[in-house]
């Protein structure tokens, strides 16, 4: 699946930032916790030499009971045998908001009157708690404001900065060379893009330059060749006719003529292919492509029936395509001039027709997918020997192209599939 540039920039920020916060946040949270106990401790400590400096030495054991009465948070307890200082976290219930809430406690031996006791001293952490998790709260809230300010931020300006390229591509992506629009790219105070801008309109107008005198030389060279052709095929058909004609001399006026007839041909094609591409022809018209099928294919099945090929049709009725009349003809006639030429004997022909499509498949004596890469390419032939100029299937694609319509082939089933897809 792919991705516009801007759009995998951002995402690499976006990934970077939620690997920050994600990376930073518990780190935060944990360095706030340990300098919160640390102060607590700091606290509890503080308490402990406050007992020890005001209160230790005037307290007397017969004192205690009364002097736990009257502190809430601090109060001597029956010695658990320990003589070091211990620091813990533990719960609670207190009375004034009845519920159990975190302290933070320290335990220190004391000695009143020669007699070892527990000192114990308790800070309420809940408003720990609630300092860190609002601090958390606060710290997310703005880094998620960053990032989406930084999110909006970087689309806003790369979008302006990588518009050039993006209408540079644009304009590429609908340049057709032959059609005669020309491409008006925006000037940008980038220098790459500038650049970009210059070599684009260069490669253009100079493709562009060669295409129209290649398409000028091809259009006058087949206009030229029209009457000489007409004449050379004329005068063989005369000499064929005569009566002194040996066999030797007939056979080779015959494969000249046959000759001709393709050179004919190919003269057709290549005259046809150029008026498609200078738009010669009448604007499309809806016609009803089953009756241009079938008048097609009374021609045909003389030519199927010499090769013994089963040809089975399936037609949608009242089909209406928008399209110059003359060139779907061209396009049927070349589509099942195809599937005759490269089927074998006993073979078949299936021609499937409905809305969306015209499927047209046949068997073939290559039992494999031919090369899609330059199938549809000017004199491209499958067989080399083939009788055919190569030019059948450009013609069908550029006329394809023409309507608007899809060209698609593929090979399943032992069978060749080609279709048109309106």
């Amino acid at each position: 699946m792919t991705k516009k540039l801007l759009q995998k920039t951002i995402n690499y920020y976006f990934i970077y930032a939620v690997v920050i916060l994600i990376a930073i946040g518990p780190i935060f949270y944990f360095v706030s916790n340990i300098l919160y106990i640390d102060d607590a401790n700091e606290d509890l400590y503080a308490i402990k030499k406050q007992f020890d400096k005001f209160t230790k030495d005037d307290l007397k054991i017969k004192d205690i009971s009364i002097w736990n009465t009257f502190n809430r948070d601090v109060n001597l307890q029956k010695f658990n045998g320990q003589l070091k200082d211990s620091l813990f976290e533990h719960s609670y219930y207190d009375a004034l908001n009845k519920e159990n809430e975190p302290f933070r406690v320290l335990n220190s031996p004391v000695k009143i009157e020669n007699k070892w006791y527990t000192f114990s001293a308790k800070i309420n952490m809940v408003e720990k708690e609630n300092l860190i998790g609002s601090t958390v709260i606060l710290f997310i809230s703005l880094l998620l404001l960053l990032l989406i300010g930084f999110f909006i931020i970087t689309k806003m300006i790369s979008k302006k900065l990588w518009q050039p390229f993006y209408v540079a591509l644009d304009k590429m992506e609908q340049f057709e060379i032959d059609k005669t629009t020309p491409i008006k790219l925006i000037h940008s105070t980038t220098e790459e893009f500038n650049r970009l801008n210059n070599a684009i309109d260069n490669l253009i107008d100079k493709n562009s330059s060669i295409y129209q005198s290649q398409k000028e030389f091809i259009e006058n060279a087949a206009h030229e060749l029209q009457t000489p052709i007409a004449i050379f095929k004329g005068k063989i058909e005369t000499l064929l006719q005569r009566q002194d004609v040996t066999e030797g001399q007939f056979e080779i006026l015959d494969s000249l003529n046959d000759t001709t007839t393709r050179l004919n041909r190919l003269n057709k094609n290549l005259l046809l292919l150029s008026k498609i591409e200078s738009n010669q022809f009448k604007v499309p018209e809806n016609i009803d492509i089953n009756k241009v099928i079938n008048n097609q294919l009374d021609f045909f099945k003389e030519q199927a029936l010499a090769k013994k090929i089963t040809v089975n049709v399936k037609l949608e009725q009242n089909i209406l395509v928008k399209s110059n009349l003359f060139l779907s003809e061209i396009l049927i006639s070349n589509l099942l001039l195809n599937t005759i030429n490269h089927n074998k004997v006993n073979g078949s022909i299936e021609i499937i027709l409905t809305k969306e499509k015209l499927s047209v498949s046949n068997t073939g004596i290559l039992l494999q997918s031919l090369e899609t890469g330059k199938l549809f390419e000017r004199f491209s032939k499958v067989n080399p020997s083939s009788k055919g100029n190569g030019l059948g299937l450009s013609i069908i694609k550029k006329i394809a192209e023409n309507n608007n319509w899809g060209v698609f082939y593929k090979y399943k089933n032992k069978l060749h599939i080609f279709e048109i897809h309106f």
